[in-house]
């Protein structure tokens, strides 16, 4: 497995781990900071260009779609990041809210996707480290 494979495992892994810890720590203030942060235009105009450079800078660097899972795992990361902020740049404020607070049911589901980060998380942590074991063998 590739040396990037390998790093963007842990940095999506560590990510995806502290984010979900840090959502079931703070549920209200999550909540409440996903629905402003929805509702300001520039802000979001930014965070959709830091999105794009970074979905980009993955896509480009690792679009790896054999292998294992993880290089799979890290290929699709990369790739939703890319296709998120492309959806922060080009739609209204409006769809922007309607698609992510409403559409993917975001505080109904709260827990599951807290639980999903952390899990996903773990599994990419653990993934990197085996794969790198191995190697190190």
């Amino acid at each position: 497995m590739s040396v990037r494979t390998l790093f963007l495992g842990r940095l999506i892994g560590f990510f995806c781990l502290l984010y979900g810890l840090t959502m079931f720590a703070h549920k209200q203030a999550t909540v409440a900071a996903v629905t402003s942060l929805l509702h300001d235009v520039p802000l979001m105009f930014i965070l959709g260009l830091i999105g794009l450079i970074t979905g980009l800078a993955m896509v480009l660097g690792h679009n790896v779609w054999r292998g294992g899972a993880l290089p799979v795992i890290v290929t699709l990361f990369s790739w939703s990041t890319l296709i998120k902020s492309l959806f922060i740049l080009f739609l209204s404020p409006e769809a922007e809210s309607r698609l992510f607070l409403n559409g993917l049911d975001y505080e109904q589901l709260f827990y599951f996707y807290a639980a999903f980060a952390v899990l996903l998380g773990i599994y990419m942590i653990y993934a990197a480290r085996r794969s790198q074991a191995r190697q190190a063998k």
